[in-house]
Formats: structure tokens, sequence, C-alpha cells
């Protein structure tokens, strides 16, 4: 099975991660997330299928966010305010991402990959994230 790898290649940990799916045999399509950041629906479904908040998709850690002073603003946005800014700029988003059928994995923990490596979703033989 082919997943979506969103990444921004000078990130060390992407790198990371890229690294780990070649060594786990994982087919990959490899995204530019500064080059060709998630449209709102990408991200609306994305946030819907990894049942996570919507605050695990912003890189908290980024330059970008900080000069934003989204810590301080997001509390008061809508959602669909939230997807609007992350579809903004890739580097809002926190990577890497990876998006399968039936998951979302969001930076790279090698335990949580490891276990969704080894569940149905990662070795399912679709095409379709």
């Amino acid at each position: 099975m082919k997943v979506l790898f969103l990444e921004y290649p000078k990130c060390s940990t992407c790198k990371k991660a890229g690294k780990w799916l070649k060594e786990h045999g994982i087919e990959y399509v490899d995204r530019h997330i500064k080059e060709d950041n998630p449209t709102v629906a990408e991200l609306k479904n994305w946030h819907e299928k990894s049942g996570r908040d919507i605050k695990s998709f912003f890189n908290t850690s980024g330059n970008l966010y900080k000069q934003m002073q989204l810590k301080d603003k997001l509390p008061e946005m809508t959602l669909e305010e939230k997807y609007k800014l992350l579809a903004s700029d890739g580097m809002l988003v926190k990577r890497p991402i990876v998006v399968g059928e039936d998951f979302v994995l969001i930076g790279f923990k090698e335990e949580d990959w490891l276990n969704m490596h080894n569940n149905p979703p990662f070795t399912n033989t679709s095409n379709t994230y």
C-alpha cells in the first residue's frame, strides 16, 4: 500500500521518518509540505480520520506559529478558521504526516508508527489516501 508522506525536506525529523518508511518497506508518495501545502478539504478529512484535536496539526514549535502568536489566538478561532489558517502555509502544519486509507500519523514517534505498521490499516493493499 502506498501512503502519502508530507514532509519538509530540511527537517531532521522528516528525514528520520522517511528513512523509517524505507527501512520498513512502505511505499509512499512524497509531498513537500511547503511547496504543496494541504488544502482545507484535505485537512478536514485528515483531522476527522485521525481522531485527534486540531491543535495537534499545528507546528507549535515553528517560527511562524510563534511570530503569529497563535498560542493565544487559536482558542478563540472556529474550527473552519483553523483549517483555513493551516491551509494558508505548510510551515504552520506539524510534520511529518503520513496519510493512509484508514489512518493519519502526525509527527514521528517510532512507537506509534510501529504500532500502526503492525496493524491492518498499514498492511492494507489499497492505494487510497
